[in-house]
């Protein structure tokens, strides 16, 4: 009875993944996107992490507004004023879902986005079999732990790539701000060697006279 009903697993699990999307994209004011939730209850985890901007300088502060809204247009889940955020909701009801981001910084940004759907179906939703209903919970389940792999991977590689940006960007800081203070010291030592010979030029041309 196993051997048969590998094959019906297999095309399950890739149905299925349609309830996850992974996004990269450049903001520049506005983007939005849109995603399928198939059942009411399904539980919606949602995350994503501003990685690049195209100013280093405002880097650190550099944060976006995530609202999602549910059929009908009614406010499911809203982020304000964060470079990154993991989190999720319970979608009360199926439909499409649509994930806006407003971006508050005057220059683009490049943000990681990740959403998946998690469902676990009831008895209920498959025939009474013996067998049947055993196997379907036993692939919800690695399903769900699969997808919750892959989104936890996708959020600590894109904080990770954040981090690596903060720090080449705190890197030509520190450089730019040893290069001016050099600058400057060496411009104080030329005034003081300056206004030294001045002094003693008026001195030597005084005592001549």
């Amino acid at each position: 009875m196993a051997l048969p009903l590998l094959p019906l697993a297999l095309s399950i699990l890739l149905l299925s993944a349609t309830s996850a999307q992974a996004l990269r994209f450049v903001i520049d004011r506005k983007e939005c996107f849109a995603h399928p939730v198939e059942y009411d209850g399904d539980l919606v985890h949602v995350s994503y992490v501003v990685v690049k901007s195209d100013s280093t300088w405002a880097f650190e502060q550099a944060g976006v507004d995530l609202v999602v809204e549910g059929p009908g247009g009614i406010q499911a889940y809203d982020v304000r004023n964060k470079p990154e955020e993991k989190g999720q909701f319970v979608a009360h009801s199926k439909g499409l879902y649509k994930f806006c981001f407003h971006n508050l910084s005057p220059v683009h940004e490049t943000i990681a986005f990740d959403v998946y759907v998690g469902h676990f179906p009831p008895p209920d939703d498959h025939a009474k079999d013996d067998h049947i209903d055993p196997l379907m919970g036993q692939i919800a389940r690695l399903e769900e732990a699969l997808y919750s792999v892959s989104f936890e991977q996708h959020w600590l590689q894109a904080q990770t790539e954040r981090q690596s940006v903060l720090n080449n960007a705190m890197s030509k800081r520190v450089v730019y701000k040893a290069v001016v203070e050099s600058a400057a010291l060496i411009s104080a030592s030329l005034l003081q060697v300056y206004l030294l010979r001045r002094l003693f030029e008026k001195r030597f041309a005084s005592s001549r006279v």
